[in-house]
């Protein structure tokens, strides 16, 4: 288990819902996804990359709905960058991105 945390940390990041509009894998990356996620009217949308290439085949998140961090900083990652981070589940053999009900409208907080 990681250091405990205060609530007042945790509560600094914005988590979201996005529905994956697009994804592909990158020709310059054996690990990443790039997607184009929505996060409704008042985020818009954004470009997210996530190591989940191994775990998933990207044509399956297309039209899904998951949790996503919208408020961190934007990291370069390759020749990308990702303006946000997909929250997934596992260890080292599998990791599965937290997928959410479809009746949730993009855009939606996580609490």
């Amino acid at each position: 288990m990681k250091s405990i945390v205060e609530y007042g940390d945790f509560e600094k990041l914005d988590l979201r819902v996005g529905k994956v509009l697009a994804a592909s894998e990158p020709e310059w990356s054996n690990k990443l996804i790039e997607m184009k996620v929505d996060f409704g009217q008042e985020t818009g949308s954004r470009t997210i990359l996530a190591g989940l290439r191994k775990f998933v085949n990207f044509s399956d998140l297309i039209g899904n709905k998951y949790v996503f961090i919208v408020n961190l900083a934007e990291r370069k990652l390759g020749q990308g960058i990702s303006q946000g981070m997909m929250l997934a589940a596992g260890g080292d053999l599998v990791h599965l991105p937290l997928r959410v009900d479809d009746s949730i409208a993009e855009g939606s907080p996580i609490k």
